[in-house]
């Protein structure tokens, strides 16, 4: 299903849906990306953003020019092997960076975000919708 997903994507050159669907991948600079997923109601968007191992001090969020990104990091432990060596290690060690476009309608001011059990969960209220202005037009 991942795959139709993201073959559907590629039809359209449209970078923000392609963002929803993209595994965690390297950029050219070897930055991660984290793997996000993005849920609409009537009020708000939600982003939750997986960032596995890293410390809720290692995050930096911004939202300028509708843009919203995601920056973490994780260090590596400086401890001693005393029994034997590492092998192999797949963990993740480094930047994880995530940016997404967001619409004029949400609300800057108000954007919220909580941090819980490697899971950054970010709350984009929507701005309440502008009336449609119309103008009565008198007939002679």
């Amino acid at each position: 299903m991942n795959r139709d997903l993201t073959r559907f994507n590629s039809l359209f050159d449209d970078t923000f849906l392609n963002d929803f669907f993209r595994p965690l991948a390297t950029r050219s600079n070897g930055d991660k990306v984290a793997a996000i997923d993005v849920h609409e109601t009537d009020a708000a968007y939600t982003v939750n953003v997986d960032m596995p191992g890293v410390k809720k001090e290692d995050i930096k969020l911004s939202l300028e020019n509708g843009v919203l990104t995601v920056k973490g990091e994780t260090r590596k432990e400086d401890k001693e092997e005393k029994d034997g060596k590492l092998i192999r290690q797949e963990r993740h060690v480094g930047q994880f960076i995530r940016q997404l476009s967001v619409g004029s309608d949400v609300d800057a001011q108000s954007v919220s975000a909580a941090f819980n059990d490697g899971v950054l969960s970010i709350t984009l209220p929507k701005k309440p919708a502008a009336p449609e202005e119309g103008v009565h037009i008198s007939i002679d």
